[in-house]
C-alpha cells in the first residue's frame, strides 16, 4: 500500500509548522479550520496563528544529471519526498539548433564580416546553460520548501566519488583502506565509468567484480586507473595474465579497454562541477550544509536495506544512523520551462507560419495553468481538470487524463495551480 506525502502546514501568518498526515489535513479542511494554500507541493494554511515552536526538519538533496532526489526528514523520519527531473538535454538541443540557424543566417547575410567569437569573456564560476539549469531548478525547490516547512539544515551529496581517498587510500590511515566505505567509493566510480558492463565480454545484469587490468602479481597497483569491472568467468579466465596476452585475439576489445582506462569520467566531472556550484549557493542561504559522497550514500542505503529510488538516496545522504520511510509516493516534478519568446511560429523549413499574440493572459488565464472546469450546459457537460491552452476568443482547450477537450468557455474555468514551469505527478 502506497503512503502519500505528509501535508505541509503554515499558520495564518505564513509561518511554517509541523507537517501533518493527509487524514489530519482532510479533517481540518472539512471543519473549515484551514484552507488549501498551494496545490504543489500540497500545503494548507490555518485560520489562526500558532505560537508553538515546530520541530526542526532536515532537507536532503541527491543531485543528479537527469533527476535530483529531494527528501524532508523530521526526527529521522522521511515525511515528504520528491523527484525533480531536469531538462538539461532539451536546453542543449535547443542551443545547438539556434547555433545552427544563426551560423546559416550569418553565412548568407554577413559572409565577409570579421569573426567575433573570441571577444566575449566568461565570468568566474560560469556554467553551461544546461548545467546552470540544474542548479537553478534545485534552488527553486529548496527556497520553495523553506517557505512551507521549518527547515533548519541542508544535506547534499557533494561528490559522487571521493577521488582523493581512491588515489591515496592512506590519507586517513591504513584502517580506511581496509574499511567498507573505500570499496563503495571505488565500486560506484567503476560502475559509472564502465557503464555497468563487463569490460572483456560486455555482459550486463550480472554480478561484476573489480578487476586489475595489469595484474597485481606482476606489479599492478590498486589505483582506479588500473581497475575495471569483469564478470566472474572472465575474471577467472584472465587470472594473472597480462591484458595483451589475454586479449591477443580481440584487438578491438583490447584497444577499447586501454582507452577507457585512461579516459576521465567526463559526465561525472560535469555533474560534480554542478554540485559544487549548488553547494556554494546553498551556503548563501545561511543554513548549515552537511555534505557526503555517493559511495557513502550507497553504503547507508544498503546497510538499512532500502530500495533504490532517487528520494531514498537523498534521505541516505550524510550521516544516517536509522531511517524510517513514512512516504512511498514522492511528488514527481518535471521541469518544462516557461515557454518561448518567439514572435511567430515556423514550419519544418524554418519559414513563418503563424503569429503569436503579444498578451499571454486571456481573461485571467494563461497557457499552462492547471484549471478545473465544471461545465453545466451544452454538449460538453462534465468536470474537467487539466492544463489549459488559452485563446483570445475566450474559448479554451483543456488537456486532462482522457485527452484534449476543445471549446470550453472561460466562464466555467477556475484556477487550481498557476503555471510555474513544472509538470507534476504522483
Amino acid at each position: 500500500m502506497s503512503k502519500p506525502n505528509y501535508v505541509l502546514v503554515v499558520d495564518t501568518n505564513r509561518k511554517p509548522l509541523n507537517p501533518c498526515t493527509p487524514g489530519v489535513a482532510r479533517s481540518l479542511l472539512k471543519a473549515k479550520k484551514a484552507k488549501v494554500f498551494r496545490r504543489y507541493p500540497f500545503t494548507i494554511i490555518l485560520n489562526q496563528a500558532v505560537e508553538n515552536k515546530p520541530k526542526p526538519m532536515q532537507l536532503k538533496l541527491d543531485p543528479g544529471s537527469k533527476t535530483t532526489g529531494i527528501a524532508l526528514l523530521q526526527e529521522e523520519k522521511v515525511v515528504w519526498a520528491g523527484e525533480l527531473t531536469h531538462r538539461g538535454q532539451q536546453i542543449k538541443d535547443s542551443l545547438e539548433s539556434r547555433r545552427a540557424l544563426r551560423r546559416g543566417r550569418r553565412h548568407r547575410k554577413t559572409r565577409y564580416r570579421k569573426a567575433r567569437f573570441l571577444n566575449r569573456s566568461r565570468l568566474k564560476g560560469w556554467l553551461a546553460p544546461s548545467l546552470q539549469h540544474r542548479v537553478e531548478t534545485t534552488l527553486t525547490w529548496v527556497n520553495r520548501l523553506r517557505r512551507y516547512a521549518p527547515i533548519t539544515g541542508i544535506s547534499q551529496e557533494l561528490v559522487r566519488f571521493d577521488l582523493q581517498k581512491q588515489d591515496n587510500p592512506e590519507i586517513s590511515g591504513i584502517e580506511y583502506q581496509q574499511g567498507t566505505l573505500f570499496g563503495y567509493e571505488v565500486r560506484e566510480y567503476l560502475l559509472a565509468k564502465w557503464e555497468r558492463k563487463c569490460a572483456y565480454c560486455g555482459v550486463e545484469n550480472v554480478p561484476l567484480q573489480v578487476e586489475h587490468i595489469h595484474p597485481r602479481a606482476k606489479g599492478g597497483t590498486d589505483r582506479v586507473s588500473n581497475l575495471c569491472l569483469s564478470c566472474e568467468p572472465c575474471n577467472l579466465k584472465k587470472g594473472t595474465q597480462d591484458i595483451e596476452v589475454f586479449l591477443r585475439n580481440k584487438p578491438d576489445v583490447l584497444s577499447h579497454v586501454l582507452t577507457q582506462a585512461k579516459r576521465p569520467l567526463k559526465d561525472a566531472a560535469a555533474v560534480n562541477s554542478t554540485r559544487w556550484a549548488l553547494f556554494n549557493r546553498l551556503k548563501q542561504t545561511g543554513l548549515p550544509v552537511e555534505t557526503g559522497s555517493g559511495g557513502k550514500t550507497k553504503y547507508n542505503r544498503i546497510r538499512l536495506e532500502l530500495s533504490k529510488h532517487h528520494y531514498i538516496d537523498a534521505a541516505c545522504v550524510g550521516n544516517v544512523d536509522n531511517l524510517q520511510i513514512l512516504t512511498t509516493q514522492p511528488l514527481l516534478i518535471k521541469a518544462t520551462g516557461h515557454g518561448t519568446r518567439q514572435m511567430c511560429r515556423t514550419d519544418k523549413f524554418g519559414f513563418p507560419s503563424r503569429h503569436v499574440p503579444r498578451n499571454k493572459f486571456v481573461r485571467g488565464f494563461q497557457t499552462g495553468d492547471i484549471v478545473k472546469a465544471a461545465v453545466t450546459q451544452g454538449k460538453k457537460i462534465g468536470l474537467y481538470v487539466g492544463r489549459v491552452a488559452v485563446r483570445s476568443t475566450g474559448s479554451f482547450n483543456i488537456s486532462d487524463k482522457t485527452g484534449l477537450v476543445q471549446g470550453i468557455s472561460h466562464k466555467y474555468c477556475q484556477v487550481v495551480h498557476r503555471k510555474d514551469g513544472y509538470n507534476y505527478a504522483c
